[in-house]
Parts: structure tokens; sequence; C-alpha cells
């Protein structure tokens, strides 16, 4: 039958499911190593803060502090102060804007001047907490456009380097070249990498989101051609079963007239014997053979059949 032959056969040349699992697979393996390194980075964002302060605080306390706890007050308690303002200010700051995906460009700004302002003040208590400062080479990479993320990593490298060096005061010639040479360098160093990361991160993550897309077209697509394969073939099966009824219909027309012409003639020969009786036999004949025709092409007739043993014919197979 033509039409269900065509509901047998794909529409689309090749199935769209086996399409959709080998364009996934390819997608992930070529960019399986791009997406582990953004959740990396990530994770290196969140945690690198936490980790330095940390570091930082605790070389503070082990090292800086004499170890009979002499000078813990006031210069102790007041770093110590310092150290929960700037873990307030890195998590309501960095951390949760970060992890809910809300920081945006002016709030990260104004969390990296705060934070240059409190690695500032820690490091007039002590040079240990230029550990902290590093933090914000790593904040500098979130500043939008490139060019503030630029002024980010300057920004960091003059306070580092400042504070290390002692170029506060009078430095000597040469301890300035030095300082000018090393933030300059740094600063070109590692505004390389934000220029890179702000061209290509935003591409990668929307390719990410893309892909993710054509997965789910394509898993819809599949969803899709099967109903169409499904309706395919029940129209098909539609079809067959209207050819049959037809064929049914035919033959069953056939032998009524059959019938009724045989009923006519034993009508009109009632008066001559023994030709009435060999009408009727016919008339009989032909109607168990229609019968026999209409059970044997019923597709229903099977499953039509009571617990009783009577043969009902609902509307569906009826038609």
């Amino acid at each position: 039958m033509r039409e269900a032959g065509i509901g047998e056969r794909p529409f689309f040349g090749a199935s769209e499911s086996d399409i959709a699992e080998e364009t996934a697979i390819a997608n992930r393996s070529r960019l399986a190593w791009r997406n582990e390194q953004l959740r990396v980075w990530d994770v290196l964002q969140l945690v690198t803060p936490w980790l330095l302060l940390t570091t930082a605080t605790v070389m503070y306390f082990v090292s800086a502090l004499p170890a009979e706890g002499e000078g813990l007050w006031p210069d102790g308690a007041a770093v110590l102060g310092l150290v929960v303002v700037s873990a307030l200010w890195v998590l309501f700051g960095h951390t949760l804007p970060m992890r809910r995906r809300t920081l945006r460009p002016v709030p990260a700004g104004v969390f990296f001047v705060g934070l240059m302002a409190l690695c500032v003040t820690l490091m007039t208590y002590s040079d240990v907490f230029l550990v902290f400062t590093v933090a914000g080479f790593f904040h500098a990479y979130l500043l939008r456009p490139w060019l503030l993320g630029i002024l980010g990593v300057l920004t960091t490298s003059v306070v580092l380097n400042g504070s290390v060096m002692h170029v506060w005061g009078a430095p000597t010639p040469d301890v300035l070249a030095e300082f000018l040479l090393i933030v300059t360098v740094q600063t070109a160093a590692i505004g390389v990498g934000i220029v890179l990361t702000a061209r290509t991160e935003p591409e990668e993550r929307r390719r990410e989101e893309l892909v993710d897309r054509l997965e789910a077209a394509l898993h819809e697509n599949a969803g899709l051609h099967a109903q169409l394969v499904a309706q395919a073939r029940e129209s098909g099966a539609q079809d067959e079963r209207q050819r049959l009824a037809g064929e049914i219909h035919d033959t069953l027309a056939q032998g009524l007239a059959g019938i009724i012409t045989q009923l006519q003639a034993a009508e009109r020969s009632s008066s001559v014997a023994g030709q009435t009786e060999e009408h009727v036999a016919r008339a009989l004949r032909l109607a168990r053979s229609s019968l026999t025709e209409a059970r044997r092409g019923d597709p229903c007739r099977r499953s039509l059949q009571g617990s009783s043993g009577e043969r009902t014919f609902p509307t569906r197979c009826a038609r």
C-alpha cells in the first residue's frame, strides 16, 4: 500500500534522533575543554579573594605580632576589624553577585575601589597584606569595558609595588625607575590576558548557549518526526480500512442485488411448480455467500466478538 510505504520511510533521509545525538557528541567534544576552563576560572574568581585574605590574616597574627601577645591592642584589634570589614565587602560585593550572576559593571567598579582602599589601609599596619592586594588582579578581569580592566590592573600594580618598594616617600631615581618598569611590564602582561578574555569569553558563553539551544531544537525535531511517522502510518491504516469497507460494501451490494432478483423471480414464478423453491434456494445461497465474504473481509470481526459470542459492529469499525 503506497501510503503505508511512505509512512515507513524517514521523511528526511536520516533519523533526526541520530543527527541530534551525533551533533551533541561533536559539540561536546569540541567545547568540553573550553567549558572546563570557564568553570575553573569561575571557581578561581570566587575562591581567590577568600584564600588570599585568609592567608594574609593568618600570616599577620602568627608572624607580625609578638609571640607573647604584646601589641595585640590596639593594632591587632584594628586589623581584625578591617579583616571583618574586608570579608563582608568581598561577600556582598563579589561572591554573592558572582554566584547569582548579577554582577554588573558599575557595582564591580565600586567594589574594586573599596577593595583597593581596604588593601592600602591594611598594608599601613603590615606589608603582609600585600598578599590580599593580589586579589585586585583577579577582580580586574571582571571590570567592563576592558579599558577599565586594564586600569584596574594598573591601579593594583601601583598599590602593590608601591608598598613593597616604599616609593611613597622620597625614592631614589633607581628605585623609581625600577618601580615604573615593574608596573609597566606587569600591567602589559596581565592587560593582554584581560583583552583576550574580554573578547573571547562572551563569545564562548554565547556559543555554549547556542549549542544547548541547537540540541534542544534537534530533539524537538526528532519528536516531530516521530509524530509525522505515526500520523502517516495511521493515515495508511485508515485508507486501508476505507478500502476494505468499500470492497465489503460492493460485495454486499452485489449479493443483496442478486437476492432481490431471485426473490422477484420467485414471486413471478409462484404459479409454476418447482421454480419458486429453486429461486428461494439461490437467494439463500447468495445470502450465505455475502455473509461469508463480509466476515472474511471485516478487520474488526475478531476483536468485536463479545463474551456471549454475539458480534457487534461499532460505528468506527462499521465505517
